[in-house]
């Protein structure tokens, strides 16, 4: 057999594949040049693998239009449409625009029912969001510190139409109530904790439960102790003064990021009552700057907590509901509306004045307070706030609170009933689910 020199062997593996002119491989060629005595005849045999084509899928995209709306057709602004990873947010007049795969859409909106579509490829369509219509008790902080209490309000809530918590998360004396890492509570001391929201909202979570929580924003005694220079007058905080807003709006971002379904401002306004005469006579302030102070503040929180999946709401004076003006406190149902998911006016009817409505003793009246409140507020706030009021659930027996309630309930609104120590009877509650 011919053997091959090295150099020639890997010419041959080289061009093994390749022929000359007249027909013969370079490998024969160079058998054929290194043998001068030897006839040797060689076959080679090439073995070609063929590789199946590269095939790119493109997944096909479409053109999406739409209109996200409430039952009654108002659009629905800053709902969120998820779909293949993509997702936008509707504008003012609740439309949105955009080219994605077919497939299912997830639509939501705080304080709104979130909804999901299968979308095949029409080019318009129209989605309809129902309102989350709350049914609430208050959990007291003492509730909230207190496992057996708390697992009582639990009982109450599976056994009744009660579908939602609220807490507490910053009170009346400036308390924070939990271990709070906003560096503002613990520069002021104002930890004061009571209970632990993670095993409680997890809890909540457990029962089906939405939850609330309230941050008072504007008096704390706490506060203006331990910085006088944000004090307004008395225990209130110079809300005009954007730099005293940080404080409240970290912990009401930090309260979202704990799990809380919605986040409530009380003590949102100008002080009242004896404080609030000194102020106005110290300062005159024109309603304007009221309104709008109070309304600024609002549209600051909802720009930081609709984008973490958070609804806002407001607590107002039941008065202003009533009132043509803001009763000097820089609370108007139609400029605060803008702003917030939720108006919650305190229709306390123990709050009221004798003789309003005409009746000797407001107190005495809970359906008729309740419902006018709810018939002279509702109209004036802008779609899609919603009307939520605080309901009295004090200082009167079950039926006059179960009275109060089927008022919201004829109305098709929401409720919170407001107990101090968490005192709460089911037959205070109608009948439903």
């Amino acid at each position: 057999m011919l053997r091959l020199p090295p150099y020639l062997l890997a010419l041959a593996l080289v061009a093994a594949a390749c022929t000359s002119s007249d027909g013969s491989t370079a490998l024969e060629q160079a058998a054929s040049t290194s043998a001068t005595t030897t006839t040797t005849t060689t076959t080679t045999t090439t073995t070609t693998t063929t590789l199946p084509p590269t095939t790119t899928t493109t997944i096909p995209r479409f053109p999406l239009s739409g209109v996200v709306q409430a039952a009654d057709g108002s659009p629905l602004s800053s709902s969120v449409i998820s779909i293949a990873g993509e997702e936008m947010m509707t504008g003012a007049d609740g439309t949105f625009s955009l080219t994605v795969p077919t497939g299912t859409i997830s639509i939501t909106r705080p304080a709104w029912h979130s909804v999901d579509v299968e979308w095949v490829g029409e080019p318009n369509i129209t989605i309809t969001l129902e309102p989350r219509i709350v049914r609430a008790v208050r959990v007291s902080k003492y509730v909230a510190g207190d496992p057996e209490a708390f697992a009582r309000l639990l009982d109450l809530a599976d056994t009744t139409i009660v579908d939602t918590l609220v807490f507490d998360t910053k009170d009346e004396s400036g308390a924070v109530l939990y271990e709070s890492n906003v560096a503002a509570a613990r520069e002021y001391g104002a930890i004061r904790p009571m209970y632990d929201p993670l095993e409680l909202l997890a809890a909540a979570r457990e029962h089906g439960l939405y939850t609330i929580t309230r941050v008072v924003s504007f008096e704390d005694d706490i506060w203006v102790r331990q910085n006088p220079a944000a004090k307004l007058l008395g225990s209130w905080v110079d809300m005009r003064d954007v730099a005293n807003w940080e404080y409240p709006l970290a912990l009401a971002v930090e309260a979202c990021e704990l799990g809380f379904d919605e986040i409530q401002f009380d003590y949102v306004r100008f002080p009242a009552g004896k404080t609030g005469a000194a102020f106005n006579a110290r300062e005159e302030t024109d309603e304007a700057t009221r309104v709008g102070t109070i309304q600024s503040f609002l549209a600051e929180a909802r720009s930081l907590l609709h984008p973490l999946g958070c609804a806002l709401s407001a607590d107002v004076f039941g008065i202003v509901v009533s009132a043509p003006d803001d009763q000097g406190i820089g609370q108007r149902p139609e400029e605060l509306s803008q702003v917030v998911d939720a108006v919650s006016p305190m229709v306390y009817p123990s709050h009221y004045s004798d003789g309003w409505l005409g009746f000797p003793d407001p107190n005495d009246y809970p359906a008729e307070v309740t419902a006018g409140a709810l018939d002279d507020g509702t109209p004036r706030l802008t779609k899609p706030s919603l009307m939520r009021p605080w309901l009295q659930g004090f200082w009167w027996t079950n039926a006059q609170i179960k009275a109060s309630i089927e008022e919201a309930e004829k109305r098709g609104v929401g409720w919170m009933i407001w107990n101090a120590p968490g005192n709460y009877s089911a037959s205070a509650f109608p009948d439903g689910t």
